[in-house]
């Protein structure tokens, strides 16, 4: 009988936590070694799966049991200035890294489409202008935070930054839009390999980026 009770509790217990485990990781589409020429193995297995699951793990907590557990992570985005800083910090954390982990890739030579290759000709002059834009948006953040290429509400590309865990979807953030790729410039996306030089790694990145990815999100973005 101890032990059906002990079985009976134990389920109990699952239930609840799959019940508010709302939010998952995306298992990663790539080895922790696959970007090893721009980002150590080390560094992709310590942020995956300890820095960005803590995030998923801190969001369900702090959404169980409230109406955000029935809400799309876009949605609390929308929303954030109405939770506390426990489901800003950690829906951000969730949601920026989910985008970041699907916007790199060990494919060589990934390109823009041929509609967002205009866009940024348009927006920026050039493919390599508008990366100096971005590696100067990342450089340029203080201390944590994000540097982002954005679909405004305009259907308009911008380059933009957010400190800390914060993101365009936000309504606490000055410039508004949907991102479609991201750059994450906390110490613990490159320390381990770069040290303190955070330009090194803003160049380098641009060696792993998924340009296919990033295309596809642009489209997916306009049709808002």
């Amino acid at each position: 009988m101890n032990i059906f009770k002990t079985a009976l509790v134990a389920t109990a217990l699952f239930a609840a936590q799959t019940t508010f485990a709302q939010f998952k990781q995306t298992p990663l589409p790539y080895a922790y070694d696959a970007l090893e020429g721009a980002i150590d193995a080390k560094t992709m297995e310590i942020h995956y799966s300890k820095h960005a699951a803590g995030y998923t793990a801190n969001l369900n907590k702090a959404i169980a049991g409230t109406p955000a557990e029935k809400e799309s992570i876009e949605n609390i985005l929308a929303k954030v200035s109405q939770y506390s800083d426990a489901v800003r910090n950690n829906a951000g954390g969730h949601y920026n890294h989910e985008l970041f982990w699907s916007i790199l890739t060990p494919n060589k030579g990934t390109k823009p489409s041929a509609a967002l290759q205009k866009a940024i000709d348009e927006a920026f002059g050039s493919l390599d202008a508008l990366k100096e834009k971005i590696n100067a948006a990342g450089a340029a953040r203080f201390g944590s935070g994000w540097a982002w290429l954005i679909v405004d509400n305009g259907g308009k590309l911008q380059v933009t930054s957010t400190p800390n865990q914060d993101n365009p979807l936000m309504d606490i953030t000055k410039e508004k839009g949907t991102p479609i790729l991201g750059i994450d410039v906390w110490e613990h996306a490159y320390y381990l390999r770069y040290q303190n030089k955070r330009a090194d790694y803003l160049t380098t990145i641009w060696d792993v980026i998924n340009w296919e990815e990033v295309s596809a999100r642009y489209e997916k973005a306009l049709k808002k």
